[in-house]
């Protein structure tokens, strides 16, 4: 059976991330062998699967809420600080459910 879609949450990602999914599935999901292959020590590999998986749940948020995924991807992604994120959003939450005049 042909793919046909690309799913949406794939699409997201950049080149980087779709390369680490594809070693991750070849070493049967073992981080202690992602580790050994980039070099680098297991906590640093646990980390970044830690942050492909808040990008792929950000899609789910996405569709509903663009404003609200643009700042976690942000936080994400180190260019905002998670507690300013939080009162982003939280501050963009209020907006939304304040009635119209």
């Amino acid at each position: 059976m042909a793919l046909q879609v690309i799913p949406e949450w794939i699409v997201n990602l950049d080149d980087e991330d779709v390369s680490f999914i594809k070693k991750f599935l070849l070493a049967s999901g073992s981080l202690k062998e992602m580790a050994r292959q980039y070099e680098v020590t297991y906590p640093t590999v646990r980390l970044r699967l830690d942050r492909l998986i808040q990008k792929i749940r950000i899609n789910d948020d996405t569709e509903s809420e663009p404003y609200i995924a643009l700042i976690k991807r942000l936080a994400i992604n180190d260019r905002l600080d998670f507690d300013t994120a939080k009162i982003l959003i939280s501050e963009y939450k209020k907006t939304r459910k304040e009635p119209s005049k």
